[in-house]
């Protein structure tokens, strides 16, 4: 039962995604890609939230298994900004890709810890 919640959270995770880049499509100042940016953040705010913050409450492995690795696996896109860095090395823009890359290492794993200190 639990690959049937990971599949349903996935598909609502990558619908959730594609509204962002629908959302922020246009947003990209000087190259830098704010819709995947926007997307891993907000990820790793629901993540830290369903993991820490009310892990106590979650006690559904269905639901845990549908949060974290559906939703958040579908939602989340590592691939995506893998891509896009190498796209700006790729065309010159070695300072955004570098800025792309401490912003969204720093920020993302930034909030994970902030919510697991707000938990303790």
């Amino acid at each position: 039962m639990v690959p049937l919640w990971i599949f349903l959270g996935g598909g609502l995770g990558s619908l959730a995604r594609y509204s962002v880049s629908l959302g922020l499509g246009n947003v990209r100042p000087a190259n830098f890609p704010v819709a995947t940016l926007v997307a891993n953040l907000l990820t790793c705010i629901i993540i830290a939230l369903a993991v820490g913050v009310f892990a106590d409450k979650l006690q559904s492995q269905e639901l845990k298994a549908f949060i974290v690795i559906g939703f958040c696996g579908g939602f989340s896109t590592f691939s995506t900004f893998s891509n896009e860095t190498f796209e700006l090395f790729k065309t010159g823009h070695t300072f955004i890709a570098l800025a792309n890359i401490i912003i969204s290492v720093v920020l993302c794993i930034g909030i994970i810890y902030m919510l697991s200190v707000v938990r303790k």
